[in-house]
């Protein structure tokens, strides 16, 4: 399920901090000068170039050092990417590659069009992914199916057999380039010569190597299927067989045409992928299969080698999802011990994460819940120690200095809200140092060996920032200072943005719900009507205190209040808040959200007749259970991409939550929106992408369907060729002046 949707001048004199000169100016179509505060329409609001600013993707120092890469989009098309790099010697920027230039847009795969969905990166084009060669000198560049190994030098090598490449990697010393064709994991030596395929061709077409199985992609943030080994010595290769997965028709529903798939797809209560793990040489020889217990209905969750490469680390996790074993797997032989089990407390479910790290030590850094909160532990010798602990999460493992044993994470300690950057030492882990401004909120990541931080920050009236700084937080040199002035798209519009204001309310239970609030200037003696939007599944959190984008302040300037609230259920507040909706979609989230509504009706400027909500995909959900369960509280709701029958849904995402539907059928029938759509009084707009994959058109047109038949009045727009995002320059502004229209037809409408 897709989750809903990270920002300083330079200080002045005695700091004399090094500031990375900007890159080559790039025409902006909006300057602070054109007009005095002009209005915002849904127009500009997805035209290029975009009101964020500059927006680099994939921020990465060179191995050595020298370099800092981003991926750069462009003023006059904000969907395409070009490789820029900054070098901290000569201090100077320069393109490293033009994507249109060495692009030929040849059409991708339908396997790579999947993937990038699954990433949520479907909508870019040109350079999405780059990696570094190990000896800082060249860099691998996928770019529109063909594979590109780009020198600092200007040299371009063609990797030869790379078109049509999927998930292509450089070995960690640089000896080797791998990717998968044909179903089949293909290795090329880096530096020049013919790729050779690795792993067997096998006769079902059903057996894929090197890929990640479809929920893995889907569900577990897990996008490689092939691990090398730190020495290049081998590879881990997952070989999963779609066999068992039953097959379903999906269409693909265009403007002139309808393209249908045969797809295997894991739906809840069904059989998942068989998937096995071998470890071979570059060569392919050698291959032994990793024991992966007895049971085979498992999900493989996270693959790692040692430092030292002598020992593969393989994170199995069970089809209930309530048990996570961690195995050590001898790479010559295959044979696993299990060195530990995380279990999932009791009514609730295993978060999977990223926030690990294995030491040279031979210790480990891991992230776990098993106090209630996710915290950081230090695994060694069979011994565990807890790094951090109270009420609060940390969000991410950022990085580790292992020469004087530094951790670097993020976490909500100080603000649920606004997340910080944050350093301990593993001898005195009890007095963790905030490094970063608690005005913004924080994303962060480092170099390998724990020594530069790269942190993006945001705030509600300043776009993301990214910027380098050292190990103690003391910004170095800015990455992308995107301020809001001068001729940066979004000045203009600065006079007229409205500042959020935040508040709690409790729920039934005694728990505290977060809630925004942006308002239009207020005149005495009006009502204003409300958009509430609202996301409200698991494993999410939309309440923040970061930039919220130029959507919701469009919103505001036609005399809208815009209003959400994070209702039980959200992320980073804890396993016993998170798991309320356990065994139990569609219950608490509704009345919390009731809550809100319930709030805004006894403020002196809300029209009570006048509160609208939306949602997309969860969203679109809890839109239609909120009016299926308090007719009349609601003077509209807008469905957009919602799930209406969780058996339609994949195994891993709906099960984590549901359990199985072939046990607990009444959960499913008790969660889904379908059964109570009969119950829906309030005008109902239903949207969907009709070539959506995530949350397939099936879901609405069973709605459509229930509602026709039950005489139940509803509106409806679905758009052709569209998958589970529908958004662009065009179809942006059509999606949402649609929606106001409906909401005009309806009376909800701001006070004259």
């Amino acid at each position: 399920m897709p989750h809903p949707r990270h920002l300083l001048r330079a200080l002045a004199g005695a700091l004399a901090l090094a500031v990375i000169p900007p890159a080559p100016a790039r025409e902006a179509t909006v300057s602070a000068a054109a007009a005095p505060a002009p209005a915002l329409s849904f127009e500009r609001v997805f035209a290029s170039p975009s009101l964020n600013g500059a927006a680099p993707r994939g921020v990465r120092l060179s191995p050595d050092g020298r370099w800092l890469t981003v991926l750069r989009n462009r003023a006059e098309d904000r969907e395409r990417y070009d490789l820029w790099g900054y070098d901290r010697q000569a201090r100077q920027w320069r393109m490293l590659v033009d994507s249109a230039r060495l692009g030929g847009g040849a059409a991708l795969s339908e396997a790579e069009k999947m993937q990038r969905e699954r990433a949520r990166i479907g909508d870019l084009k040109g350079i999405v992914s780059y990696q570094w060669r190990a000896d800082a000198k060249a860099l691998l560049v996928p770019l529109d199916g063909a594979l590109y190994l780009v020198g600092l030098d200007g040299t371009v090598q063609a990797i030869e057999g790379g078109k049509g490449a999927l998930n292509p990697l450089l070995s960690p010393k640089g000896g080797f380039i791998s990717f998968v064709r044909d179903r089949r994991l293909w290795a090329a030596p880096a530096r020049g010569g013919a790729a050779r395929a690795i792993t067997p061709e096998e006769k079902a077409e059903t057996v894929h190597w090197g890929e990640a199985e479809f929920v893995a992609q889907e569900e577990m943030a897990r996008m490689e299927g092939a691990w090398w080994s730190p020495d290049d010595a081998h590879v881990a290769v997952e070989r999963f067989d779609e066999a068992p997965v039953g097959v379903v028709t999906r269409a693909a529903i265009g403007a002139a045409g309808t393209t249908t798939f045969q797809q295997r797809y894991p739906a809840a209560g069904t059989a998942n992928a068989e998937v096995r793990l071998f470890v071979l040489r570059p060569d392919g020889s050698g291959g032994v299969e990793v024991d992966l217990g007895p049971d085979k209905d498992i999900y493989l969750a996270r693959v790692d080698w040692a430092p030292d490469g002598k020992t593969l680390y393989v994170q199995r996790e069970n089809r209930a999802q309530t048990r996570l074993d961690l195995l050590a797997v001898d790479p010559a032989s295959g044979k696993a011990q299990v060195l530990f089990s995380e279990e999932a407390r009791a009514k609730s479910w295993i978060n999977l994460s990223h926030s690990y790290r294995f030491l040279k030590d031979g210790s480990l850094v891991w992230w776990s819940e098993r106090d209630g909160y996710g915290h950081l532990y230090h695994f060694r010798d069979g011994r565990w120690q807890q790094l951090t602990r109270g009420p609060w999460m940390v969000t991410d493992l950022v990085g580790v200095d292992e020469k004087v044993g530094r951790l670097f994470f993020t976490a909500t300690k100080d603000d649920v809200l606004a997340s910080q950057v944050y350093a301990l030492d593993l001898a005195h882990p009890d007095t963790p140092r905030r490094l970063s401004d608690p005005a913004y909120v924080h994303a962060a990541s480092m170099d390998k060996a724990g020594q530069t931080l790269v942190i993006t920050r945001s705030k509600h009236d300043q776009p993301p920032q990214t910027y380098l700084a050292d190990a103690t937080g003391k910004r170095l040199e800015w990455v992308e200072e995107n301020r809001v002035a001068g001729d940066h798209p979004y000045a203009a519009f600065l006079p007229r943005h409205r500042e959020p204001t935040y508040g709690t309310l409790t729920a039934a239970d005694g728990s505290v719900l977060h809630w925004k609030m942006i308002t239009p200037v207020l005149e005495p003696g009006k009502r204003y009507p409300v958009f509430f939007e609202h996301y409200g599944g698991p494993h999410s959190q939309t309440v923040t205190r970061g930039w919220g984008g130029a959507l919701a302040q469009a919103i505001v300037q036609r005399g809208f209040i815009w209003f959400e609230i994070d209702n039980r259920g959200s992320a980073n507040r804890g396993v016993a808040y998170e798991s309320q909706l356990y065994r139990a979609m569609g219950s608490v989230e509704v009345a919390d959200q009731k809550l809100g509504a319930e709030y805004l009706k006894g403020l002196p400027f809300v029209d009570p007749a006048k509160i609208a909500t939306y949602g997309w995909s969860y969203g679109g959900y809890m839109t239609l259970k909120m009016l299926a369960a308090d007719p009349g509280t609601y003077a509209a709701g807008i469905a957009g991409a919602p799930v209406t029958k969780w058996e339609l849904y994949d195994t891993h995402y709906t099960e984590r939550y549901l359990g199985d539907p072939r046990t607990g059928p009444q959960v499913y029938a008790r969660s889904d929106a379908l059964g109570d759509a009969v119950k829906i009084r309030d005008p109902l707009l239903l949207i969907h992408g009709m070539a959506d994959d995530n949350v397939v058109f099936e879901n609405s047109t069973l709605l459509a369907a229930r509602l026709q038949g039950e005489a139940v009045p509803f509106e409806m727009m679905f758009y052709p060729g569209y998958t589970h995002r529908v958004s662009g320059p065009r179809v942006g502004p059509h999606l949402w002046e649609g929606i106001f229209a409906f909401l005009a037809r309806h009376g909800v409408t701001p006070p004259r």
